[in-house]
């Protein structure tokens, strides 16, 4: 099949090359030059080009040709990211194999909502609170990046939900439905007043799914507004209301996945099913913050962002009733000095610090068919981090760009026995002090070719869900993991930026690494279990074969390549084997179709090789191939207003596999089967 693919992949390059040779002899004027991307995931914007680190964007443009149902298939395209939904709404995410430690949520991986943390004290990331729409724009550090995000080995995301450098006003609707009861509406206002930016909007999304105890409802609401309130000084006031429910159907045997794939968890002899006790996850979420950009003078500036977060959980399972209320609040700030400007030489010097304390009380109850029942055990845990960090880049005659950055990481946290057992006070686990580096170079060997190399370390605190998992047991004993990040890479572009190459290799040695123990009865406990070693390869590479134009019968053809190659292993305890829950080759091929009149077609193809289900690797789920599908129309009148209407599939070629497997379950429960074919349409309407 690997040989199939590329071959076809191959055809495709060259027959596409032989027309794009064709459209070339005719007039350059009809063609439209591209900009530069450009990137902010380092306290300020600079080209993507230059950038000595694995790092990713995702532009609304991007998004939008990705069904808008959830992030799963756009963070997908991106080497190196895997993200599945086990069940609508129910969000994994690993870069580069940190889905290790995520039986359930987000973990290993730091989030950003602009600047201010999603991601918590206690290291959960709700991501699966943000409607899609509400985002503008995606950054991915690949590997770890502590030096200014702190505590992750696994990579940070940062969400733009505005495009704060625009200066339109407008109002824009959406709507689509699809199969399986698939509704989403989004809307959005925007106005531009002055020096002040408003941007308001709303989603709501209900989807049944394509199993039993799986439907999906989330109300979404999200304020931002940006103040210039002197020269570049900005003040900007932005968060988000969230209410998310969701059912879980629960993992299935090989036997009922290839039989019966659309059941849920069925009930035995002595543990009911996911229907009788109505599992699934009910999640309420409101963040908010404040943050200001303040010009001390030209060289010198400062960024301040306060915020705060409050979730209440509620998770009734097989076999008990969890419900979680956690508040979060925090600071996070740092300053930046330049060099001013200078013909052969420039540099910056950044100093801040985060800081973040989340309070939660967790409490488990016994499970009555979806109701709560009487107490089984009550906890409070307080967790605080917080991390100081400096980075100085350097760059010599527009050729040289070096970076060394560090940062001091402390964590620790407080926990209290309410019930059963009513403890007189707080017990205190205290992590010790963790330097945190990384050194950076990048050369333009010329304008358009750059190669770059990277050092950097790791370190990763159990999050509170680790702490004190499903079993109810505090666990004192776990420690943090800890590794080193070894990578080279380049980047390349043509000389009208419409192609695109980046290419890394990259070695990450990993310590102590944090694993799951599932027990008899299904609760879960960590254990740190020797290492991993995680040698990859990533590339991704784009290019208009056709470059947009205003002419012709096709005005626009891109292609676009996304290559996965890894060999993550364990070491120690089941030394060797794959590490798992990873596939160790992803390929994912798209093309884009620009016609006459606005017309479009966007097609996809995503393989994934089998997965390992155990850490022994006794059982694998199969590989598979995944064709999705767009066909759009773009109306604009006026030049300000504009009508888009839209259809797709999903899984074309009706492939039967799982995106998101149970890691090690109990009763050889590991398959979530994913929809069968499945079509959606929708229209978004613009007015300016």
């Amino acid at each position: 099949m690997f040989k199939q693919c590329l071959c076809l992949w191959f055809l495709l390059l060259t027959a596409a090359g032989a027309i794009a040779q064709d459209s070339l002899a005719q007039s350059k004027d009809t063609i439209k030059h591209l900009q530069p991307v450009i990137i902010r995931a380092y306290l300020s914007d600079q080209p993507l080009i230059n950038l000595p680190a694995s790092v990713s964007a995702i532009g609304r443009a991007q998004l939008n040709l990705q069904p808008d149902n959830s992030f799963v298939s756009a963070l997908n395209s991106v080497p190196g990211v895997r993200a599945e939904e086990r069940s609508p709404g129910s969000y994994r995410l690993s870069v580069r194999g940190s889905l290790l430690r995520s039986p359930f949520g987000i973990r290993d991986v730091k989030i950003y909502y602009d600047e201010i943390p999603l991601t918590d004290a206690g290291g959960n990331s709700y991501l699966n609170a943000v409607d899609i729409n509400g985002i503008n724009h995606i950054e991915i550090l690949k590997g770890p990046d502590g030096s200014l995000f702190g505590a992750n080995s696994g990579g940070v995301v940062l969400l733009s939900p505005v495009s704060w450098k625009s200066d339109s006003s407008f109002v824009s609707l959406g709507l689509n439905g699809g199969s399986y009861g698939l509704i989403h509406q989004n809307a959005n206002i925007q106005q531009k007043t002055g020096n002040s930016l408003l941007n308001l909007s709303q989603g709501y999304e209900t989807y049944h799914g394509y199993r039993q105890n799986s439907d999906m409802r989330r109300q979404f609401v999200q304020a931002a507004d940006q103040w210039n309130y002197n020269g570049k000084d900005l003040l900007r006031v932005l968060g988000f209301y969230s209410d998310l429910h969701y059912e879980t159907p629960g993992g299935l045997t090989l036997a009922q996945y290839q039989t019966m794939p659309q059941s849920a968890r069925l009930p035995t002899k002595v543990v009911p099913g996911a229907i009788q006790q109505k599992i699934g996850i009910g999640t309420k979420m409101l963040l908010g913050g404040m943050v200001n950009e303040l010009h001390i003078n030209e060289r010198l500036r400062n960024v301040l962002s306060v915020f705060g977060a409050y979730v209440d959980f509620s998770n009734p399972f097989i076999t008990n009733y969890e419900q979680r209320y956690e508040g979060t609040y925090g600071l996070r700030t740092y300053f930046e000095l330049n060099s001013g400007k200078h013909t052969d030489y420039g540099w910056k010097i950044n100093l801040g610090l985060e800081w973040q304390q989340t309070n939660s009380d967790i409490n488990n109850y016994g499970n009555r068919a979806g109701v709560r029942d009487t107490a089984q055990t009550l906890d409070k845990i307080h967790t605080n981090q917080h991390f100081f960090f400096a980075r100085y880049v350097f760059d010599l005659y527009n050729r040289w760009h070096a970076e060394g950055a560090l940062s001091l990481n402390f964590y620790n946290y407080r926990f209290r026995n309410m019930y059963p057992n009513a403890e007189a006070g707080f017990t205190s686990r205290d992590f010790r002090a963790q330097l945190m580096p990384r050194i950076a170079l990048s050369y333009d060997v010329t304008d358009n070719f750059i190669w770059r190399a990277s050092v950097s370390r790791g370190y990763s605190t159990p999050t509170t869900a680790e702490i004190r998992p499903t079993d109810n047991i505090i666990n004192t004993n776990l420690q943090a993991e800890n590794g080193w990040n070894y990578e080279t890479g380049f980047r390349l572009r043509n000389i009208d930026q419409t192609m695109f190459l980046d290419a890394s290799v990259f070695y990450y040695v990993l310590h102590n690494a944090i694993l799951i123990h599932i027990n008899p009865d299904e609760t879960e406990t960590y254990l740190n279990s020797g290492g991993t070693r995680q040698p990859g390869f990533e590339l991704y590479f784009s290019d208009w074969l056709i470059r947009p134009r205003n002419t012709g019968f096709i005005t626009g053809l891109q292609f676009n390549e996304s290559v996965t190659f890894n060999k993550f292993t364990f070491s120690g305890n089941n030394d060797g084997k794959q590490l798992t829950g990873v596939p160790g080759q992803v390929f994912i091929t798209s093309v884009q179709l620009k016609l006459p009149a606005q017309l479009y077609v966007y097609a996809e193809h995503n393989y994934t090789a089998r997965i390992p289900l155990t850490d022994a690797n006794t059982v694998f789920a199969d590989h598979y191939n995944l064709v999705q599908a767009k066909a759009g129309w773009q109306f604009k009148s006026n030049k300000k207003n504009k009508l888009e209407i839209y259809a797709g599939v999903g899984n074309l070629l009706n492939e039967k596999y799982s995106l998101g497997n149970d890691l090690n379950a109990v009763g050889s429960r590991y398959y979530n089967p994913a929809p069968l074919r499945n079509y959606y349409i929708g229209f978004s309407a613009g007015f300016k």
